[in-house]
């Protein structure tokens, strides 16, 4: 697995159900060797019940020729991004 380290300043813009624009940022990207996938881990800023920033994750289509995110389809995906965000938290870098 090949992780790229968090980018900064990346925005994009994805729309609600109910067709308003919401604003997100990219944490990270990442590519898998063991899916051949890549991923995208963003947030849009907003806090949960508990006060912990909301985090997105899907998977993406790095050379742009589908612009949809599609979602993890299997519990080791959710484990890989959540392994990510764990060893990111404690350096301190999202």
């Amino acid at each position: 697995m090949k992780e790229e380290k968090p980018i900064t300043n990346s925005v994009f813009t994805v729309k609600d159900e109910n067709g308003k624009d919401i604003e997100c940022e990219i944490l990270f990207t990442f590519e898998s060797s063991e899916t051949n996938k890549n991923y995208i881990v963003y947030t849009d800023n907003t806090k949960d019940e508990t006060g912990s920033l909301k985090v997105y994750a899907n998977i993406y289509d790095k050379n742009g020729n589908n612009r949809d995110l599609l979602p993890l389809e299997t519990e080791e995906e959710w484990n890989t991004v959540e392994a990510i965000l764990a060893k990111l938290e404690e350096k301190d870098e999202i």
